[in-house]
């Protein structure tokens, strides 16, 4: 399968590795396409585990994200810019038949020895 993050790779070769193993991120990048494959998939615990614990969201919300990743079709992930501790991004995604975006500046930090987001400004 390709990964959800740079379809040019193999999931197996690109995200999977975080998703099994979240120690092996080694830039805010490569977290953050992780987190974008992890929205894809709908792999919810991932999407806990990568959040940095003082910005986490409830067990009702994570309930309620994980309805609506399965609900939107997926397009595409677009990078804009990247730096030691943040990345901009656009996130594309059809919602009821319609062609939305999500475009972000997240902020990331290392906590437990590893990348974890920690908000968007």
């Amino acid at each position: 399968m390709k990964c959800p993050c740079n379809p040019n790779k193999l999931y197996k070769n690109c995200c999977k590795k975080t998703h099994d193993n979240i120690f092996s991120a080694e830039t805010s990048e490569e977290l953050m396409r992780s987190r974008y494959s992890a929205f894809v998939l709908g792999n919810i615990n991932y999407l806990h585990k990568s959040h940095h614990s003082t910005t986490r969201l409830s067990n009702r919300e994570y309930k309620e994200l994980k309805k609506w990743t399965q609900s939107v079709d997926w397009v595409k992930l677009q990078i804009h810019n990247s730096t030691d501790n943040s990345v901009e991004f656009t996130a594309f995604f059809i919602e009821n038949g319609s062609l939305e975006t999500i475009k972000e500046h997240s902020i990331f930090c290392i906590e437990n020895n590893h990348w974890v987001y920690l908000n968007a400004v």
